[in-house]
């Protein structure tokens, strides 16, 4: 086994998870990340844990909803499945962690599955979303030759780039991202301003007052669930404005490009898409809540220096701001106070290395990239 898939599962194990002997783990390992599974479960043996294993095989996924749709007359919905299934539930709610190894055979396996279908799915099983989230959940992937041809890099080429991701300095960087936390902490309003030649500007603010940011530092020490990660995240309201996400992105099995949001009150009330626009309008239209805001986060990990079309490691880069619409993420919430729901929660990203800049309360942060504590910020308008 390659050295650094080993360290790939103590990362994920110790400084991610942070399970402790005792702990009831359950582990999803994907078609072809069966290496990184094996790695993860002698580091949770180690460790004392206990392991009960799922297979998380997307193909598997596309097999059911194909066949519920063929017993189905007409559109799929949300009657056709058993909301909530006890024994999905059950696992998650006596777990005390879950760790999810992506890395599938074929990136697109479910593109075939009509998005009725989906939807109907996701509704339905919310409630073992809902279980799932409240364990300490981590989600990582192991480096696949579909994942690499995603990314458009040789397969070794891919490894390095995710072991370099992956394989971190994280005490340095959640060190650094504190102060972006702080900034947004103390916020009230967030802008964001773009203005570059041959493409729409971006120019919307949001309201933060009241909200506490995530410094994902890749450990649920941190209230972060990705490894890699490397972003400050938050749960933004009363959006207004444009917003123009330039890069390009998977979102449902379907390539989109070139988003271009309008929001009024808080929602979207208008959008367009250079390509799969019509997935775009699916999911706005998934429920009340997908046209609403239910993050902005700031990308600071520079090790990840490329887009590979895989929102795990594309939100995470340098030099980049993410929206989501749908839910919002009850790390960033007071006790007791409800965010943005939804049934979906669907990243987009805008490059901010230049003609840019982030402001909180109108005092500029980020310009062209550069943060205020930075070497080579640019203070001026």
């Amino acid at each position: 086994m390659d050295e650094r898939v080993r360290k790939h599962a103590e990362v994920l194990v110790d400084w991610s998870a942070r399970v402790e002997a005792g702990d009831d783990v359950v582990v999803s390992v994907a078609e072809d990340a069966h290496e990184l599974g094996v790695a993860v479960a002698e580091a949770l043996g180690e460790r004392g844990a206990n392991v009960t294993t799922l297979y998380g095989s997307s193909e598997l996924s596309r097999a059911y909803l194909k066949g519920v749709e063929a017993g189905v007359d007409g559109e799929v919905d949300a009657d056709d499945f058993d909301a909530d299934p006890a024994v999905d539930r059950a696992v998650f709610e006596a777990a005390d962690s879950y760790l999810r190894i992506g890395g599938g055979r074929n990136t697109t396996a479910t593109a075939d599955v009509d998005r009725p279908t989906r939807q109907a799915y996701a509704k339905a099983r919310q409630g073992v979303r809902e279980a799932r989230m409240d364990t300490d959940w981590v989600s990582t992937v192991h480096p696949t030759r579909s994942l690499a041809q995603q990314a458009g890099m040789a397969y070794e080429e891919y490894q390095e780039f995710v072991y370099d991701a992956v394989l971190h300095d994280w005490e340095s960087l959640a060190d650094e991202m504190a102060r972006m936390k702080d900034v947004l902490d103390d916020g009230e309003e967030v802008r964001i301003v773009t203005e570059r030649d041959g493409a729409p500007d971006t120019d919307v603010t949001m309201s933060i007052d009241g909200r506490t940011a995530v410094n994902s530092a890749a450990s649920v020490a941190y209230d972060s669930h990705n490894l890699p990660s490397g972003e400050v995240f938050t749960a933004p309201y009363d959006t207004a404005g444009e917003v123009f996400f330039d890069v390009p992105m998977t979102i449902d099995a379907t390539r989109v490009r070139n988003v271009h949001l309008t929001f009024e009150g808080g929602e979207v009330v208008g959008f367009a898409a250079e390509s799969g626009e019509d997935r775009l309008a699916d999911i706005l239209d998934t429920d009340d809540g997908a046209r609403r805001l239910g993050e902005l986060g700031i990308g600071m990990n520079r090790g990840i220096d490329r887009f590979t079309d895989s929102i795990l490691f594309d939100e995470k880069m340098g030099d980049t701001v993410h929206l989501a619409v749908g839910r919002a993420y009850d790390a960033c919430l007071p006790e007791g106070e409800s965010g943005n729901d939804s049934a979906v929660h669907v990243d987009m990203i805008t490059d901010v290395s230049a003609d840019s800049r982030l402001a909180v309360d109108g005092e500029v942060v980020q310009r062209n990239g550069t943060f205020r504590w930075e070497d080579g910020f640019e203070a001026e308008d």
